[in-house]
This record gives C-alpha cells, sequence and structure tokens, in this order.
C-alpha cells in the first residue's frame, strides 16, 4: 500500500457547503434520467438459493450519542428496508441505493438520526441509513456482484470495541451524490431481502441459482500512522479470497479497495463504542 499522508480536517464555509450539495444532488438526477445505466427496479418473491447472509444490532451504546437517535434510526431503516426488500437485480442491470429508497424527508416519514458531518457526530432527518449501507457492502463484497459506486469514510469516529468487521469494509451514503451502487454482470438474477427483527437488521443476497464461487473477505496492511501535523490518520487494504463453491480448492485472491481515514478519537485509549459504525 502506497503511504497516503492525511491533512488536518478542512472546515468550508456553509453557503459553500450548500451551493455544492445542490450542484451535486442535481447532477445525479441529471444521471439518472439521461445516463445509459439500466437500474434494477423491479421487486418479485423471494428466490430459493441464499448466496450470502449478514445482520447487524440496531442498538449500540456510542459515547455522547443520545438513544432517541438509535430509536429514530430504527424507523429509518424500516423505510429503506420496505423500498430494497424483494428487489431483483437482473443481468446488466445497477443497483442505486438513493435511487430506489429517494430522499429522506420529515414528510415521507423519516426522523432524525445519527450523522457524521467532517468527522463530528451530529443529527439530520434520515440519519443512520449507512448501516444500510454497511450491511449491502459487506453482503455485495462475498457474492459476484460488482461493486461501482462506493464511498469510504474519511474519519474513523469510533474506536474498536466491539467491531466485528473488518475497518473500512463499510460505505457512507450521503443523499443522492455520495451513493451505493452495484452492477450484475453474470447471467443469472439476484436479490436483495432486507429485514428488521426487534434487535437486528437482517440481510440476505438470493439467486435463483447458487454461483460456482464463494468469499471470504479480509484486511492487510493495517496501520495507524501518527501524522506531522499531529493527528493520527488509519490505513488498510481490503481484499478477498475466491474459492469454488464445488470442490472448496482456492481459485485466486482479488484486491477490494484501499482506506485512508483520519481518527477523531487517540488510539490505543479504551472508549464506549459500538460494532459496525452509523456512518
Amino acid at each position: 500500500m502506497m503511504p497516503e499522508i492525511l491533512r488536518p480536517p478542512v472546515i468550508r464555509p456553509k453557503l459553500r457547503r450548500r451551493i455544492g450539495r445542490w450542484f451535486y444532488i442535481q447532477k445525479r438526477r441529471f444521471q439518472w434520467i439521461f445516463g445509459k445505466q439500466k437500474f434494477a427496479e423491479y421487486r418479485k418473491d423471494m428466490f430459493g438459493e441464499v448466496v450470502f447472509q449478514h445482520q447487524t444490532p440496531l442498538l449500540r451504546r456510542l459515547k455522547n450519542v443520545d438513544m432517541y437517535l438509535q430509536y429514530n434510526k430504527i424507523t429509518n431503516l424500516r423505510l429503506a428496508a420496505a423500498k430494497i426488500d424483494g428487489l431483483v437485480i437482473m443481468p446488466g442491470e445497477t443497483f442505486s441505493f438513493w435511487r430506489m429508497v429517494g430522499r429522506p424527508s420529515a414528510g415521507r416519514g423519516f426522523q432524525e438520526g445519527l450523522v457524521l458531518d467532517n468527522g463530528k457526530i451530529d443529527k439530520g432527518i434520515g440519519g443512520g441509513l449507512c448501516q444500510m449501507g454497511n450491511l449491502l457492502y459487506w453482503m455485495v463484497l462475498h457474492s459476484p456482484l460488482r461493486v461501482t459506486e462506493r464511498w469510504r469514510h474519511s474519519y474513523d469516529v469510533f474506536p474498536d470495541e466491539n467491531r466485528s468487521l473488518p475497518f473500512g469494509s463499510g460505505a457512507t451514503l450521503a443523499y443522492n451524490y455520495i451513493d451505493l451502487q452495484f452492477r450484475n454482470d453474470t447471467q443469472q438474477s439476484f436479490q436483495l431481502h432486507i429485514r428488521l427483527s426487534e434487535t437486528e437488521l437482517h440481510g440476505e443476497i438470493r439467486c435463483d441459482a447458487l454461483p460456482e464461487e464463494r468469499y471470504e473477505v479480509f484486511e492487510k496492511e493495517h496501520e495507524i500512522r501518527h501524522e506531522p501535523w499531529g493527528g493520527y490518520s488509519r490505513h488498510n487494504l481490503i481484499a478477498r479470497k475466491v474459492f469454488s463453491l464445488k470442490t472448496g480448492e482456492l481459485l485466486r485472491e482479488e484486491p477490494v479497495t484501499e482506506n485512508h481515514a483520519l481518527m477523531m478519537y487517540q488510539p490505543f485509549i479504551e472508549s464506549a463504542s459500538g460494532s459496525e459504525h452509523e456512518g
């Protein structure tokens, strides 16, 4: 992994940020209307074969975060799940999180939840949906679907206490220009099954027939650096091993992504946090 020096956070004026968001939102809408991508949009009864499944806890004790934001997040996740559950991604089609979920507004029932703004914990309508993005991204990495757009977290906000997945294995979201997209380049159809139980967010990728390969995702070259300006940064590579589903033979190892993030806490200091980050 090539060294990457991360500079201190730059806080831009609010007006510039608002204008920038407006511009990129309109640009994305233009791409949706006039672009050449064929987006998945139809839902069907559940396919029988499960390619991969994962679940994450709905409630976490996060330092300096009011629990009402966690409960509101559950409402936001239910609304998003209702738009995604049962979606079929046919050959040649692309999944777009924001194209399916739409703008998270109070008028549509979304509530105030936890959001991260320039590495700081804040609250906003639709907050907590990054948990859905994290879940989807992790599942897709264990399938033949190909990620075509994923934004990494620029900040590592919470320590690793109870973290169950490698650092940098999630996907951040912000309507609509920071999206999660993946495409089906195979000849099979895949389906998303998303639901909430009382305690967990559950996800499955299903298929009309099991693919010939299975995947094992892991991290390597993880390191924490003390930057020249005094802060700390965190880096790693995410890769996956591809096995034959029939024989179990290791077929190849593939790079997935590299992550570089500013740490918003002092490393090696114990602190209360949750596992997979909210975003």
